[in-house]
């Protein structure tokens, strides 16, 4: 495999998205809705958290996801803006990285670039390429974010750089499987939107029965492991997350794009 070519893929998507008047508009879109995030649930992070409902809800669940610990930090936008991104953009993934190689296929272009590159080549840099747009993107809020806690309050910047690169580095890690799971859909489907339509479909119907055959029959409990995002609620909490909470997104997102290398290798272009 040549790294370089791999990396070429990679900056392709990028160009994709940075340098194309459909890639603004999608930016455009992405920003819309994260102003109306920072502007109301995150801005007003302070008086929500602090609040005797706030309380009450943690109260509830906090001995299922563990969120007792977040009501202390003084990082309240931070911690408000860690709860809402690692629920919401793993599902938001689904939707960015829908288009890594199906519209290459139907256009007769993933052939030429088999001429000049291996379909490994091709599928791990289409997939560097969305990871580095999602970085990108949550980095983008990341520092938005930041810089309104910093405002309410300047002096907690020590403390808060590290929380932003943590927080940061585990939405990322919490995505790459969702990547993943687009780049083996898109080898499956024959379009981006069908794409959306099937990882849908698994997140709600394939998802529901894997957990309800791991409740009737707890041997087959190790399925839950197949889905992506399974891990999200050992995270949520912050403290004692156990190791498997960040091996598990990791090991998904090798076994799938195993399969689908697999896939493109025997599939005709």
């Amino acid at each position: 495999m040549n790294f370089q070519r791999t990396w070429l893929f990679g900056q392709f998507e990028l160009t994709r998205l940075f340098a194309t008047k459909r890639g603004w508009l999608a930016i455009a879109a992405f920003f819309l809705v994260w102003l109306m995030v920072l502007r109301y649930p995150i801005y007003n992070a302070v008086p929500f958290i602090s609040s005797y409902e706030f309380s009450d809800i943690v109260g509830q669940v906090a001995g299922t996801v563990g969120l007792s610990a977040l009501i202390s930090w003084p990082e309240a936008e931070l911690a408000m803006f860690w709860l809402i991104g690692l629920f919401t953009f793993p599902m938001f993934t689904v939707f960015v990285t829908a288009d890594q190689t199906v519209e290459d296929r139907n256009r007769g272009t993933l052939r030429f670039l088999t001429m000049r590159s291996t379909r490994l080549e091709i599928l791990l840099g289409r997939f560097a390429g969305q990871v580095m747009i999602l970085a990108s993107l949550i980095a983008l809020v990341t520092v938005a974010t930041l810089a309104m806690m910093l405002y309410r309050d300047a002096s907690l910047l020590a403390s808060a750089l590290p929380k932003s690169v943590a927080i940061w580095g585990k939405l990322l890690l919490t995505c790459l499987p969702f990547i993943a799971l687009m780049s083996l859909l898109n080898l499956i489907t024959n379009s981006a939107r069908m794409s959306i339509v099937f990882s849908i479909l698994f997140f709600t119907i394939v998802a529901s029965v894997i957990s309800y055959l791991g409740v009737q029959y707890p041997m087959l409990d190790w399925l839950n492991y197949l889905i992506p995002g399974h891990q999200v609620t050992e995270l949520t909490g912050w403290r004692n997350t156990p190791a498997s909470a960040y091996l598990l997104p990791a090991c998904q997102t090798l076994v799938l794009l195993g399969i689908g290398h697999v896939l493109l290798k025997g599939r005709d272009l």
